[in-house]
């Protein structure tokens, strides 16, 4: 083989991709022609044929579907919205606000999908083991919160009750009665939700939130964990897209966190003496 050969195969070999395959007048997305997926396949599927390989069953394309529209806004009260907003008044085109938008979206902030599907594992694994799922969601929920107070999936601070849950979980228990998914992931969820009641009988309750009942939702349809933050983001940029175009039309121009009219507290200096101490 000659030299310019085994150069132009090593390239080849270094973007080499199961994902897409383009040359002069084809595409193809995992191997299917792409004028055979125009018009018969629609985007949930496309998202789910382009992660997995396949396409889903149109029961798992509902559910999936449900969880994306689920996320896809929460107001100027979601970092990632309001930060969108700000971006496009500050002379940026508008891919760069929706770039401002979706970089808000890290561990505290459209991470907990993440974590929760993590910790359902885990509280699945016990399970399988051999323990029950209330004792099994103890068990874990102890060892994540020796880390943190904040369970990820679980409280809100704007909602007592989030209005995602319920309409969420009756279609993943739905899909469970049809035999679409296993339900594993579910009764993990559901033990956890029972262990902060009794734990909080009486204080505010701590139900799930849009992070956990989505995360049920593409656990059970088998994504890995890292997926649910990468889902959560795809349909969180739908709304930072209409708010980031509303807020291009609205004529503001470098607009803050707060209205011009409202100054921020004033702060006493920080002693640097007392700042010493308490390093040392």
């Amino acid at each position: 083989m000659s030299t310019s050969a085994s150069t132009h195969d090593e390239a080849a070999q270094w973007w080499a991709t199961a994902v897409s395959h383009i040359e002069p007048g084809s595409i193809e997305l995992r191997d299917r022609p792409v004028q055979d997926l125009i018009g018969s396949v629609g985007l949930v599927d496309m998202i789910w044929l382009l992660l997995r390989g396949d396409l889903p069953s149109p029961r798992q394309s509902a559910l999936l579907e449900a969880a994306l529209v689920a996320g896809v806004d929460h107001g100027p009260q979601a970092p990632s919205i309001a930060a969108a907003r700000m971006a496009a008044t500050c002379g940026v085109g508008l891919n760069n606000a929706i770039a401002t938008g979706v970089n808000m979206l890290g561990d505290v902030h459209g991470g907990a999908g993440q974590q929760c599907v993590q910790m359902l594992e885990e509280i699945r694994a016990l399970h399988l083991g051999g323990a029950d799922w209330d004792a099994s969601a103890r068990e874990v929920m102890a060892l994540w919160q020796a880390r943190s107070r904040y369970l990820p999936g679980f409280g809100h601070r704007f909602h007592p009750l989030d209005p995602r849950r319920d309409p969420l979980l009756r279609l993943t228990e739905e899909a469970v009665a049809s035999g679409v998914v296993a339900g594993d992931h579910l009764q993990a969820a559901l033990a956890v939700e029972r262990a902060l009641r009794r734990r909080r009988a009486g204080a505010r309750p701590v139900p799930m939130n849009i992070d956990g009942a989505t995360a049920v939702i593409y656990a059970e349809l088998g994504f890995p964990a890292p997926l649910a933050r990468g889902l959560f983001v795809l349909s969180r940029s739908v709304g930072i897209l209409a708010h980031a175009w509303e807020e291009t039309g609205q004529g503001r121009r470098n607009k803050g966190p707060i209205p011009r009219s409202v100054l921020p507290a004033r702060l006493k200096p920080v002693d640097p003496a007392s700042t010493e101490e308490s390093a040392s």
